[in-house]
């Protein structure tokens, strides 16, 4: 029962109430063994001694934590006070009055109740000290006939009340910035649990290397990529001398590609510096990722994809396939000349289809045979234009290209081709018409990389086109296979580049980013 008495009580006021009751120990230790010594107690000695010995067996008598038990904390500390408050005027008085220094002693009082006691009860220590002194002072006027020093004694009951304000403020700060301190440390613990739990259930493997080169921290995860138990305290340079050389090889975002550790796996790896050095000590972090987990799931994407091409091909062969079988059947059937003629349009239309549909799926087959090769951009558009077989001057007209002859692009040479025979032939067929209307230019970005569009002046993509854009068998065209933008955009991916749509006011926009060449 008095433990859950104090359970609720902050440590702070505990630990001030033990040296304030130590401060209250060696004063009365002092008034009953030096008393006459330091010159109190002249007036009245026997009294001055009777208070002494009461008031040091008051204090041992409340001393002991046991006693806080019984009473309880706030009533032990008022009434400590009070004890302290009546045994110094009874000091003071016994020992000439407001001159024998007692006030001071009285303001110490106050101050340690200031930080041990609670709300209003601060001032009512404060109010009943200056009551005792003002009575003693008055008191001595009376029975003595002496003048007091009432100015003074005024003065000193102001700073009664000061002080021990002062005094609460003071620790209700203190106890503020400890509950602050105390909840942040708590919220600190929980964030390192959180980041810790998070490092360590990360697919990816992470290192602290320190500047001497020895791994300071490592996750699980990064054991187990290099085929580890643990990696603590190992100097980084033997697990694998690769890593030797890794700052100045797999630093940046997309770090290098290396086959690391004793289990030889292809991993990802990235340096990066610390923010600030100071407050790490120069370490520096690795990222360690599985490159050969990435390509397994690329792989089964792509296996995934494939089937629901396959299945979305063999549907739309089937349509031109039957018309082909039904135009067959009815030539067989024909004798007019010009309806033969009809139906032999039909089948060659279709054949034409499905065998467009054969081509590109192939083209896609092939897009891991890309043999980048260094084109000179200018020369290369304008031929593919004229290859289109629009040599009369009016078609040619509808193309303009703006391109600087000096411009380079990595890139397959037939990829481009095809990429660019798409990308013309839906520009010619939703243009104008009108000479330029259908402008091919090429630029080059901040990042060094070389931009070739392709803009024309049609109606331009709506919000639901651009969404399945380059979807297999996507199409707006009522001929159109719907394979032509998918396989444009794989030739080039296969060619480390991108193709995107660019939202402009009018027309459609196409940008084809590269690498250049020196």
């Amino acid at each position: 029962m008095g433990d859950s008495v104090l359970s609720g009580v902050d440590p702070a006021r505990l630990q001030s109430l033990r040296f304030f009751n130590l401060f209250r120990l060696i004063i009365a230790g002092i008034f009953l063994v030096a008393g006459r010594e330091l010159n109190l107690g002249s007036e009245h000695p026997t009294i001055f001694l009777v208070t002494a010995i009461c008031y040091l067996g008051a204090v041992l008598a409340l001393g002991f934590p046991d006693a806080a038990r019984r009473m309880g904390f706030d009533r032990l500390v008022t009434l400590q006070v009070v004890i302290d408050v009546f045994m110094l005027t009874a000091f003071m008085w016994s020992s000439g009055g407001f001159r024998s220094g007692m006030p001071v002693l009285m303001m110490i009082v106050l101050a340690g109740a200031g930080l041990v006691a609670e709300g209003r009860m601060v001032l009512f220590l404060a109010a009943l000290t200056t009551l005792a002194v003002l009575t003693e002072n008055g008191w001595r006027f009376i029975a003595d006939g002496t003048p007091g020093d009432f100015l003074q004694v005024g003065i000193t009951c102001i700073a009664f009340f000061g002080i021990a304000l002062v005094a609460r403020l003071l620790a209700l700060r203190a106890k503020n910035n400890a509950s602050l301190a105390e909840r942040r440390g708590k919220e600190l613990v929980k964030q390192q649990a959180v980041n810790e739990r998070i490092i360590r259930d990360m697919r990816d493997g992470v290192i602290v290397l320190g500047p001497d080169g020895f791994v300071r921290q490592a996750n699980p995860q990064a054991a187990g990529l290099l085929g580890l138990q643990s990696m603590d305290g190992l100097a980084l340079a033997d697990i694998d001398s690769a890593f030797g050389d890794c700052r100045a090889q797999c630093g940046g975002a997309d770090g290098r590609l290396m086959r690391l550790g004793p289990a030889r796996r292809l991993l990802r790896c990235r340096v990066m510096e610390a923010d600030s050095e100071a407050a790490t000590g120069g370490d520096v972090l690795i990222y360690l990722t599985d490159f050969e987990d990435i390509q397994r799931q690329m792989q089964q994407l792509k296996l995934a994809a494939l089937g629901r091409l396959t299945a979305s091909m063999a549907h739309e062969i089937r349509n031109p396939l039957s018309a082909v079988t039904q135009a067959a059947e009815l030539l067989q059937e024909e004798k007019r000349a010009d309806m033969q003629g009809r139906l032999a349009r039909i089948i060659n239309d279709n054949a034409q289809r499905i065998e467009r549909m054969i081509r590109d799926v192939l083209a896609l087959g092939r897009r891991q045979q890309a043999q980048p090769e260094a084109l000179p951009l200018a020369r290369f558009v304008t031929e593919v234009v004229d290859a289109q077989g629009l040599r009369d001057g009016a078609e040619r007209a509808i193309f303009s290209v703006e391109i600087d002859p000096e411009l380079t692009l990595a890139i397959d040479r037939a990829h481009l081709h095809q990429i660019l025979d798409n990308l013309l032939g839906n520009a010619r067929r939703y243009c104008s018409a009108q000479p330029g209307s259908v402008r091919i230019r090429a630029d080059v970005g901040a990042d060094g990389c070389v931009r070739l569009h392709v803009q024309d002046d049609g109606p331009g993509l709506d919000k639901n086109t651009r969404a399945h854009l380059f979807e297999p068998f996507f199409t707006t065209h009522a001929k159109g296979t719907g394979l032509g933008l998918y396989i444009a955009r794989e030739l080039a991916d296969a060619n480390d580049a991108t193709l995107e749509p660019v939202s402009d006011s009018t027309g459609a926009h196409f940008v084809l980013t590269g690498r250049s060449c020196p």
